[in-house]
């Protein structure tokens, strides 16, 4: 069981529109045994559902100092298989609703990496393709926090080697798009995060062994700190811009934010 303790306060000055996505997802492969959120002080709310029907965004018109507070229990059941067993689908064979995730978004230009990802991972294919861009990520990237800002894409990234796990997620989307692997960003609660955080790990869509012609999504974390059995799903998106956790349309400061993620 992984247990979940969100906390943030954040202040307006006028009247603005916020969506907020926070939530542990309720999906099959976590089943949430408590599941509670407040925010203070009350205000009317609009619940709409998230990318690809994996959790939920909540629109609200905020003004003043707002806390939001967010306990959860889930019991994952999700099993990680040897992604080096794992065969990658031709973009033919893919399902419709995958394809959106092989192309460009705006912090993941995979198709600047193309030729970058053809030469220096030559000879890999499907799952071993992606364990090979988490391995050169691992040892070609620091992983430094305060290293990168709101507007940090994959290719600055690469280029400073350093960032943080939003940054190292951006990066193996974008060389798995590259790779013409369909890759989307997920942001999720995990223990053993160091310092703890909303974290934001990577999933490809690959083969089913379990399903002949079938595809399946498998999370990956480049940061190597999250173990995609242990891992809660928030949401899904193309990059951090699809699920972040404040997204403030118009002046608005974050005042604080605490997240505790434990194994019970």
């Amino acid at each position: 069981m992984i247990e979940i303790e969100a906390e943030f306060t954040f202040e307006t000055g006028t009247p603005i529109d916020i969506v907020l996505q926070f939530e542990a997802a309720h999906i099959p492969e976590q089943l949430l045994q408590r599941h509670e959120t407040m925010i203070t002080p009350d205000q009317p709310l609009i619940r709409v559902a998230a990318e690809d029907g994996i959790g939920e965004r909540v629109l609200l018109e905020a003004s003043g100092r707002i806390t939001v507070r967010h306990r959860a229990a889930a019991q994952v059941h999700r099993i990680g298989p040897d992604l080096t067993t794992i065969t990658a689908l031709p973009p033919h064979d893919l399902p419709g609703e995958t394809l959106g995730y092989l192309f460009d978004s705006r912090y993941c230009p995979a198709d600047r990496f193309q030729s970058f990802v053809s030469a220096e991972f030559d000879g890999t294919e499907g799952g071993a393709r992606v364990l090979a861009i988490r391995d050169w990520i691992a040892a070609n990237i620091e992983y430094a926090l305060g290293s990168s800002h709101a507007g940090t894409d994959a290719a600055e990234t690469v280029i400073e080697r350093r960032g943080v796990c939003r940054d190292f997620a951006h990066v193996l989307v974008t060389m798995a798009r590259a790779s013409a692997i369909p890759a989307r960003y997920v942001s999720c609660y995990a223990p053993g995060v160091e310092p703890q955080d909303f974290h934001a790990v990577a999933e490809v869509f690959l083969a089913d062994p379990a399903t002949p012609g079938g595809g399946a999504w498998y999370l990956v974390d480049a940061t190597g700190m999250a173990d995609p059995a242990e891992t809660v799903k928030i949401g899904v998106g193309r990059d951090a811009a699809d699920v972040s956790f404040l997204t403030s349309f118009g002046p608005s400061d974050l005042i604080d934010k605490t997240v505790q993620v434990r194994r019970i």
